[in-house]
């Protein structure tokens, strides 16, 4: 079987979690798989995600797992992001799970960017470029404004 610039990442070492520790893994998906520039993580959706009678699971449950999984990818202790350019592709159901694939796609200075898709089974449901940011110390002991 021939290898694909993609498939760099699943074989490359394991690696230990350094960032997002205490993310609460039912509302933000579980960690399946780490390695350097690469996360999966999976969100199991469950009743309490849904916005209505039917089941429908809000979007807000899956940017959380696409966003957990970015920063995972990235997995620099104080890594934040800056900013995401996303589309959800296909509706989520209440006990569906979503699987997200994340890969760092470039690195520039303390820039990051990761692309991360999400499916349920074979549906893309989730699409998304999030651009992070690695700073020296943890985002709220940084001085970013003015004291008045």
């Amino acid at each position: 079987m021939s290898r694909t610039k993609d498939d760099e990442y699943e074989f490359g070492e394991k690696i230990v979690q350094d960032t997002h520790l205490k993310v609460n893994e039912t509302l933000s998906g579980i960690v399946n798989v780490l390695r350097s520039g690469f996360a999966k993580v999976s969100l199991i959706t469950t009743p309490e995600m849904a916005a209505d009678d039917m089941g429908l699971v809000h979007g807000g449950f899956i940017f959380s797992a696409a966003d957990h999984a970015a920063m995972v990818a990235v997995n620099e202790k104080n890594v934040v992001l800056a900013s995401v350019k996303s589309n959800f592709l296909s509706p989520v159901r209440v006990g569906d799970e979503v699987s997200f694939e994340a890969r760092l796609r470039h690195k520039e200075g303390r820039k990051r960017l990761v692309t991360v898709r999400g499916f349920v089974l074979d549906v893309k449901v989730f699409e998304g470029e999030f651009s992070t940011v690695v700073t020296d110390r943890h985002v709220l002991q940084l001085k970013l404004m003015k004291e008045e």
